[in-house]
């Protein structure tokens, strides 16, 4: 596992650029499905428009980037040395991680009724929606930095 002490700056470099990236993602998401729910009318060019714009931002942006920051993360979880796990900080990005996560897999929900015409939730829901990730992203960020 030592070996992993000598690419950390890269498995690093990886993991921050996996991580903007989904975060770009989790931030866009929610202020398309405003637009969608406020100016598309269903089968109109734009409601069409927003639907494979939605559909490419999850499946070759989020998705992939989701995946990249989990498994990069997991990396620097196994780096000796990285992560005091008789701290607290560690647990508070665990949840922040894991919610997250739950969170992008409710956007994907969220997503596929917008493509079966079925959404339910209001504009303004969807701007309280879009501010999930900014608390989030303060919790995970704070408790690596801090280390609280």
């Amino acid at each position: 596992m030592y070996f992993l002490v000598e690419i950390y700056p890269y498995i690093l470099t990886l993991h921050i650029v996996a991580v903007i990236s989904w975060m770009a993602g989790l931030f866009y998401l929610p202020r398309l499905f405003v637009y969608h729910v406020e100016r598309a009318q269903i089968g109109d060019n734009l409601d069409e428009t927003l639907k494979v714009m939605e559909y490419k931002l999850q499946r070759y942006i989020m998705g992939p980037a989701s995946v990249v920051t989990w498994l990069a993360g997991l990396v620097l979880v196994f780096t000796p040395g990285i992560v005091d796990w008789d701290a607290f900080w560690p647990y508070a990005k665990v949840f922040g991680v894991i919610t997250m996560t739950g969170f992008d897999h409710w956007l994907f929900q969220l997503r596929k009724k917008f493509s079966q015409n079925a959404n339910t939730l209001t504009g303004r829901q969807y701007r309280l929606i879009n501010e999930v990730p900014t608390v989030l992203l303060i919790i995970i960020v704070s408790s690596v930095v801090i280390k609280f």
